[in-house]
């Protein structure tokens, strides 16, 4: 396996964030990538450097004003007399709210769907870091086929085209899927296994028929994001038909999850993508901090080796999974069953 990581995953350090009406730690630390990074190097992977192609494959994914706003957050706020370490928004936009705001604490609140994706000074430089990642990966995996796993950190399929949330800032695996295209893929499918529903990645393609968007998830009836993640959400307008949601009740295990990725990995099959995307959350695991699901370290070498079988040109982006005594190993045994079921 190729793998595009970074020397330095600590300019972004998130501190807490709010659970349940409990400040917490924030589990999206730079340790995650630690981790994830020592797994990487104790395989035979061929670990190469990410290239910077600057804003431009950000922006085809991101609106200007959202990646205005991510520049220059930091600034205004720590202009604040008062403010606080990070941003974290006190005041949102709700159903009778409609001006866009221009201060800074509204602009937090309009820009930052919850309290999950706390802005710091170095998390604009971390998150453009993290996404030039996935974009030498899928650049490197166009020029000539080889799968390629991008080390991520933060992570971003919870981002929209414009707003953060849950720890997510810019969409990796959607800027990896529109630079494909951009490099003339026809259909990219794009299928997150994270425990989370992709919201943000279902809501940027959600009126496209060219990228196909699967997401196995925890039920979000109880679980994150709560407001999307559901069967019959299909897609719109054009797209409709190209999104497909499978969640999944609390406590699933390996066989009845991986018998949800045959009916994803057909669905992918159906649509006939050039290239696929793997949006990669190891937070489906039994030893999770955010456990909701149960799957096994043993099923993570499984879903590897049906995510290889398949053949198609395949990117893997790093998604979420927080620490835990097994992260690495977790990682390690996806990328060796997707290796051997490739040969």
């Amino acid at each position: 396996m190729r793998v595009v990581l970074a020397d330095d995953y600590s300019v972004h350090a998130p501190s807490g964030f709010i659970t349940r009406g409990n400040r917490a730690a924030n589990p999206e630390v730079p340790e995650r990538a630690a981790i994830l990074r020592r797994a990487v190097e104790a395989g035979s992977h061929d670990v190469i450097a990410p290239q910077d192609f600057g804003l431009d494959p950000i922006a085809a994914v991101h609106a200007d004003d959202y990646l205005a706003f991510l520049q220059t957050a930091w600034d205004k706020w720590s202009a604040l007399p008062d403010h606080a370490p990070e941003i974290l928004p006190n005041v949102h936009p709700g159903r009778n709210m409609h001006i866009h705001p221009t201060h800074i604490v509204g602009l937090a609140g309009h820009y930052q769907a919850d309290t999950a994706c706390p802005i710091g000074p170095g998390t604009w430089r971390g998150a453009v870091a993290s996404a030039q990642i996935a974009l030498t990966a899928a650049d490197a995996l166009w020029r000539d086929g080889r799968p390629t796993y991008a080390l991520c950190r933060p992570p971003g399929h919870h981002a929209y085209g414009d707003q953060a949330g849950g720890f997510c800032f810019l969409n990796n695996s959607a800027i990896a899927a529109q630079h494909l295209r951009d490099q003339g893929a026809g259909k990219v499918a794009i299928l997150d296994v994270d425990v989370h529903h992709g919201n943000g990645t279902q809501g940027i393609f959600y009126r496209r028929a060219d990228v196909l968007t699967v997401s196995i998830h925890g039920d979000p009836t109880a679980y994150y994001p709560f407001f999307t993640g559901y069967a019959d959400e299909i897609g719109a307008g054009p797209g409709r038909g190209a999104n497909l949601n499978l969640p999944l009740p609390q406590g699933t295990g390996d066989g009845v999850y991986l018998e949800t990725l045959e009916t994803a990995l057909a669905a992918i099959d159906s649509f006939g993508a050039d290239a696929l995307v793997i949006a990669l959350g190891l937070d489906a695991s039994e030893k999770d901090p955010l456990a909701f699901l149960g799957v096994t370290t043993e099923g993570f070498g499984e879903i590897g080796a049906r995510l290889g079988r398949g053949g198609r040109p395949t990117v893997i982006v790093q998604e979420g999974g927080y620490i835990s005594d097994i992260l690495g190993d977790n990682l390690a045994a996806v990328l060796a069953g997707f290796d051997r079921a490739r040969g």
